[in-house]
């Protein structure tokens, strides 16, 4: 049978999609991981305790934590919520979990603000301050960065809450994945950050058990892609026919069919 003029070239670009969404989603794991890590070891109220606040931002393991588990964990964390809403988009819910991926994409890059800021800022204030200038501590940001982190941390759970939903809805990947999704994001966005922000002004160790739920999710989603094997390109690039069926496939089967 004659090979159809584009088809050698349409399979090389389905495979390298399929392998950058597989390694899309298993960025989502490893970030939960180092996400949780970062949130280990809560820092003290700056508040109460100045000086061993500023003991602990200017210590060199707080740097590192910061730069590779809070910045590297977000940024790992945008390329799998891309790879997830790709994987998705041609799914039953490709729109709910597109528009999911934006608003989630575009909090968690919000995010990266005061997060570069207390990787890189913060610990020259603590320096200042143990070096005899008690005025650093008196610092105060615009009110711009607390506008940004709100919106950033807002969207953000909206975001991740919905692409559970998607998951969940989608009956492409495993239904509960989507429910711990969505409870990892509680737990780290609402009974983690917010919740740490207003009672010790640190992090809670619900931020670490939410972000360790995400790890769990991401990874049960990725596995779950790796195993299916070559349908993961045809849900990210092959076109949908009526019924939501690919061309040439046969009748639709009901959830649970064989």
């Amino acid at each position: 049978m004659p090979v159809p003029v584009g088809a050698g070239t349409y399979t090389m670009n389905s495979q390298n999609i399929r392998h950058w969404i597989l390694a899309g989603l298993w960025a989502l794991p490893v970030s939960g991981l180092i996400t949780a890590w970062a949130t280990l070891e809560p820092q003290p109220d700056q508040n109460r305790n100045p000086d061993a606040w500023a003991h602990f931002v200017s210590s060199d393991s707080y740097q590192v934590t910061h730069l590779f588990g809070s910045t590297g964990g977000t940024v790992l964390a945008i390329f799998g919520l891309f790879a997830l809403g790709c994987r998705l988009a041609n799914s039953r819910v490709g729109r709910l979990a597109l528009a999911s991926m934006v608003i989630a994409v575009a909090g968690t890059s919000l995010l990266l603000v005061p997060a570069a800021i207390s990787t890189f800022a913060t610990p020259a204030v603590g320096r200042a301050f143990l070096e005899g200038n008690e005025e650093a501590m008196r610092l105060e940001f615009p009110a711009a960065m607390t506008v940004t982190f709100l919106l950033g941390l807002l969207l953000a759970f909206l975001g991740n809450v919905l692409l559970g939903v998607a998951v969940w809805q989608s009956h492409v990947l495993p239904r509960w994945a989507g429910a711990v999704w969505v409870a990892g994001a509680v737990l780290f966005y609402v009974l983690g950050v917010v919740l740490g922000q207003a009672t010790t002004g640190s992090s809670l160790p619900t931020q670490t058990a939410g972000a360790l739920l995400a790890a769990v999710a991401g990874g049960w989603i990725a596995w779950t892609t790796t195993r299916q094997g070559q349908e993961a390109p045809d849900l990210a690039t092959a076109p949908i026919g009526p019924g939501g069926r690919e061309p040439g496939q046969g009748p639709a089967q009901e959830p649970g069919q064989v």
